[in-house]
């Protein structure tokens, strides 16, 4: 292991979390297979939380800091460390936990890790589908090694696009009122529950774009930089719904998608 101030190889930044990410998936299907304990829930009754979040967590703070102790890193689930080497590991355990507790199919693991440029490299991992996407900055981006692209779409009348919606009765009326101004615009709109999912799935290509609002940092730190390096186009900024608005994009449908949800 190198210096604390050495410079890091974003290829093994990469490589690292591909690691973390399919480890912590092995333990939530464990979780999965021998059925929930501790469901709890955090900012409403909507928003669950479990042992399988919080040891998810656990595990990805012990592997990444395990390799790389001087880093800092942030999860979703309360994890706060401060690092010395300006790179911070921003994690989502279980993104999907909803899903996760109905046994819908639709769940992810996220790691990601940032510089003072933004993220730096990343995987998503789905379990369900032992689908493993990752990135690094100018590096492009994977599904199980192979590199994928963004689709080609430039009429945004033929895109598919996928949303969510957050946890409060409030936000989501806004929420689904903004979907109601959007859908007559597209294809269609698809809702699966996790937000990382969404984003690795405009990156390579099952999707055309992708919006939300309020938004957490661990939902797309790794995710952004998939459908950067993929081709695509994101930007997450001030939005009409009180909350900072996520959007992620293939080129030809970017700015109207944009403009639409603004």
């Amino acid at each position: 292991m190198g210096s604390v101030h050495e410079a890091p190889d974003p290829s093994e930044l990469r490589l690292l979390a591909e690691h973390a990410a399919r480890e912590t998936g092995r333990l939530l299907r464990t979780h999965a297979d021998r059925g929930l304990r501790g469901l709890d829930t955090k900012s409403t009754a909507t928003d669950m939380v479990s042992d399988a979040d919080r040891e998810a967590e656990e595990l990805l703070q012990a592997i990444l800091l395990g390799a790389r102790p001087f880093d800092g890193l942030l999860g979703e689930e309360g994890a706060g460390v401060e690092g010395e080497t300006g790179l911070r590991w921003v994690v989502d355990p279980l993104d999907g936990t909803t899903n996760f507790v109905f046994g819908y199919p639709q769940w992810a693991v996220s790691v990601a890790v940032e510089d003072d440029r933004g993220t730096l490299a990343g995987a998503i991992y789905d379990p369900s589908r032992d689908e493993l996407f990752s990135a690094h900055r100018k590096g492009g981006a994977t599904l199980n090694g192979q590199r994928i692209h963004v689709r080609a779409t430039t009429e945004i009348g033929q895109a598919l696009v996928a949303t969510g919606f957050g946890y409060s009765s409030k936000r989501r009326a806004a929420q689904a009122a903004q979907v109601a101004s959007v859908i007559a615009e597209i294809r269609d709109i698809r809702r699966g529950g996790a937000a990382a999912i969404d984003l690795a799935w405009v990156a390579c290509g099952r999707l055309d774009g992708y919006w939300e609002s309020g938004l957490n940092a661990w939902d797309w730190a790794a995710g952004s930089l998939l459908v950067v390096e993929a081709g695509g186009r994101w930007a997450c900024a001030p939005g009409p719904l009180d909350a900072d608005q996520a959007v992620a994009a293939c080129p030809g449908v970017f700015d109207h998608l944009s403009a639409l949800v603004a």
